[in-house]
């Protein structure tokens, strides 16, 4: 077999060439063989179950006891020996739905899923959320990601990011279709837990009930361990329970979602801090088999100018957001300023506004364009009234009798440093002035608490004052202790976390069974191949991207009521119908080369295929000049391009998009359908010059060819 070929597609191809060449002379040979094409063609494609792999070995043997069946002996052994020496292949195929040989180009994950930290099968749950299956979509999602209802309403949507839809118009509104199906399913009571495996009689100890140590605490949860929770926290969710404000993300989210872990038996300790309620060497003594640190990055960086540690009226974002979320609603301040650009100062100072602090600036080094935090969110700022001030750099807290009264900043200009892509900000010469401010908030970074882990004296870090780990398995350079989440990659997003604690759930489970770790991350795994959706190519190229609802701008000031307000049941339905099912399509542009340079009819106006550099795309053009022919469908690799007969037309379908729809016409002979009608002018066109088209009634080539002998027969002179 050659090194690039998948040795599933290599057995299908051989039993074609043995079924092919005649070679299997008994009847029950012949049956074997295709019922082994079919299952073997399942798994190639991504569709078999787990038991095809053990029926595909019993009737291999099966071979083996026709004696009389040279060539059935022949294919058996030589199938055998292929799934004997390739078995991890076949397993992939059934198992993670991938191809570890890089070469089922149709089981490749589409770009959405492959920039989720987490793996998830987008267009799979997109595809379920478009046909009204709500709870079989958040049954997808929790294979991959427990909270699919926080993620659908915090998570920075990197999927999107990649969407291919975004190449022709917007992409697809990914995280608030995922919030929208969580919220149904939790409403309706079908939002349930997977059936745990038996229990494996050894427990792991979680320290930090943030996303990532939730993560791992529900997959370990699912593989029958005990898991308990250790969180200094008086409740769960860590940096997306305190970190994060209720008009992003409500409580009762959160609640929610942590209460399904507790149906699968983790338990939670909370207000007990690693280190000081706890050692590591008492819960070693508790019988714990492994431990899992999550312990975030909660320590603010300070900015590191004179004043910052004079007045009581400094403080730490990351600090006053945990007061707020712990209960804590005094206003801060009637004049605030926040020192920094990130998602943390945003909310920050969208906070200090609904606490009644009548005015708010955030002061950042560089230009609006270079602010890490989301556009949306900065967006959503500037409606409420947050203000801004870009190229400011902070000097000095001044102030008087122990109270603020003022930040000293500098203008910044932005130069380009050599060996940096990214602008740096200088000081402008005799710049100086002071911002007026009764409290100064610094959001400029976290970073890990390295204090509470002080007795772990031979774990390694980073230089980053991060947790030293093997990035494919979270383990640690101490044995049986795994770490992910902030603490490892320091701040960093949810979904990060959760991708994180997932693929320590694995590791650890190995761990613990004596199974060796991998060597590569994981590929995401393909869930399922759902059927698409069909709809017109008109509808498909009009549909918009939803515009989100949102709290009236007095609440927004005054409550912490949520904001965003989720979309329709409609809107939900008609914009998972924009989705392109990239899973399907590999946009190789195999298609549209035909139609142009083999056929000449350039139907195919697919601009989007090309991913990095995409062209125009206008989807109803192909129902202008396109002749049905399916020369497209016939070279299509993946089948995402289909032309089928239905009734009287003939539709051609790429990935549930119908481009083209004619009527049929049909042989006034013998009824057959002949194609439509453009099909059959230009078949004429192109072989006016061989044959001649019969005249008067249309008629089949069968029958033309029918009419013809007999005009011939009766010309024969007698």
């Amino acid at each position: 077999m050659s090194n690039s070929q998948c040795p599933v597609t290599e057995s299908i191809q051989f039993i074609d060439e043995i079924i092919g060449s005649g070679g299997l002379k008994q009847p029950k040979s012949r049956r074997i063989a295709e019922e082994i094409h079919s299952l073997l063609e399942d798994v190639a494609w991504g569709r078999a179950g787990e038991d095809h792999l053990p029926a595909v070995h019993g009737l291999i043997g099966e071979l083996f006891q026709e004696a009389a069946e040279p060539e059935g002996y022949r294919l058996g052994k030589h199938l055998h020996q292929t799934m004997e020496t390739h078995g991890e292949v076949f397993e992939s195929h059934v198992r993670t739905h991938n191809c570890p040989t890089e070469t089922c180009e149709w089981l490749t994950p589409a770009p959405c899923q492959m920039a989720c930290p987490a793996g998830i099968d987008v267009p799979t749950y997109v595809t379920l959320i478009g046909q009204g299956r709500d709870a079989e979509a958040i049954e997808v999602i929790r294979k991959d990601n427990p909270f699919p209802w926080v993620c659908g309403l915090v998570c920075t949507r990197p999927c999107e990011f990649m969407c291919v839809r975004g190449r022709i118009d917007t992409p697809v509104s990914i995280k608030f279709l995922k919030a929208f199906a969580a919220e149904r399913a939790m409403s309706e009571g079908t939002y349930r837990n997977p059936q745990k495996a038996p229990d494996q009689g050894k427990r792991i100890c979680v320290i930090g009930a943030g996303p990532g140590g939730l993560s791992a605490a529900y997959y370990l949860a699912l593989k029958g361990y005990g898991v308990h929770v250790i969180e200094a926290l008086p409740t769960a969710g860590g940096m997306i329970m305190v970190g994060i404000p209720r008009y992003r993300l409500p409580r009762e989210v959160i609640d929610r979602e942590v209460g399904m872990l507790e149906e699968l038996g983790v338990t939670f300790a909370f207000n007990t801090r690693f280190g000081e309620d706890v050692t590591l060497d008492q819960l070693q003594a508790e019988g714990y088999d492994a431990f899992f640190f999550a312990i975030g990055a909660h320590k603010a960086y300070k900015l590191g100018i004179p004043g910052e540690g004079d007045f009581p009226q400094t403080v730490e974002a990351i600090d006053l957001l945990r007061r707020v979320a712990l209960g804590d609603r005094r206003m801060p301040g009637k004049r605030v300023v926040v020192v920094g650009g990130g998602n943390v100062a945003i909310d920050a100072a969208r906070t200090c506004l609904r606490l009644g602090s009548p005015e708010v600036t955030i002061a950042y080094r560089r230009t609006r364009h270079e602010m890490p935090a989301d556009e949306e969110e900065v967006e959503q700022a500037e409606e409420e009234g947050v203000r801004f001030s870009f190229l400011t750099i902070p000097a000095k807290i001044v102030g008087q009798d122990n109270k603020v009264c003022g930040l000293s900043c500098v203008r910044a200009q932005l130069v380009q440093r050599e060996g940096s892509s990214r602008m740096s900000p200088v000081p402008v010469l005799g710049s100086e002035y002071i911002m007026e401010a009764d409290v100064v908030i610094s959001a400029i970074g976290q970073k890990v608490d390295q204090l509470c882990l002080g007795e772990l004296e031979t774990m390694d870090w980073t230089r980053r004052g991060t947790i030293d780990v093997n990035m494919v398995t979270m383990e640690t350079s101490l044995e049986g202790i795994f770490a992910a989440g902030d603490a490892v990659t320091g701040p960093a997003t949810v979904i990060e976390a959760i991708g994180g604690g997932k693929r320590a759930a694995e590791a650890i489970d190995r761990y613990l069974l004596g199974i060796p770790q991998p060597l590569m991350p994981p590929v995401p795994v393909r869930r399922r191949r759902e059927s698409c959706i069909e709809v017109p190519a008109g509808t498909k190229t009009v549909i918009k991207r939803p515009t989100m609802d949102m709290l009236n701008l007095d609440r927004r000031r005054t409550t912490f009521q949520q904001v965003e307000l989720g979309y329709t049941e409609n809107m939900v339905r008609e914009e998972a119908r924009r989705c392109l099912r990239c899973d399907i399509c590999r946009r190789c542009g195999k298609c549209v080369t035909v139609c142009r340079d083999k056929m000449g009819i350039s139907a195919l106006e697919l601009g989007y295929l090309d991913f990095d550099h995409p062209g125009h795309t206008d989807l109803r053009v192909t129902e202008e000049r396109c002749i049905a022919c399916g020369a497209c469908a016939a070279n299509c690799p993946n089948d995402a391009m289909k032309i089928e007969d239905r009734g009287n037309e003939r539709l051609l379908i790429l990935c549930g998009t119908i481009l083209n729809r004619q009527k049929l016409v049909f042989c006034n002979s013998c009824g057959k359908a002949m194609g439509p009608m453009k099909y059959l002018d230009y078949i004429r066109k192109r072989t006016q010059s061989v044959t001649q088209a019969p005249e008067g009634a249309l008629i089949c080539d069968s029958c033309a060819r029918t009419k013809t002998a007999r005009l011939n027969v009766n010309a024969l002179p007698v």
